[in-house]
């Protein structure tokens, strides 16, 4: 098919009348966005929680463990200078 004969078809196709649409179908996409919509806000939610859950734990960890703080000496220093 070449381009002319192409381009008559879709024309041809663009004339006819648009197809019927079935009367439930708005409502149902209505109802599905709505969905998907509440679906989307609960999983963003549930992240946001998530992430100040683990805020909060890293927060309590690090007050607790002090990982900047050099670890005690294992052996003591050598005594000199009795």
């Amino acid at each position: 098919m070449n381009r002319p004969e192409r381009e008559a078809a879709v024309r041809r196709i663009m004339e006819q009348s648009p197809p019927r649409v079935p009367p439930g179908l708005y409502a149902d996409a209505v109802r599905l966005g709505d969905r998907a919509l509440r679906r989307r806000t609960a999983a963003r939610r549930l992240l946001w929680l998530l992430l100040l859950t683990a805020a909060v734990a890293f927060t309590v960890w690090a007050l607790t463990a002090r990982p900047w703080v050099a670890p005690p000496s294992g052996t003591t220093p050598p005594l000199t200078g009795w």
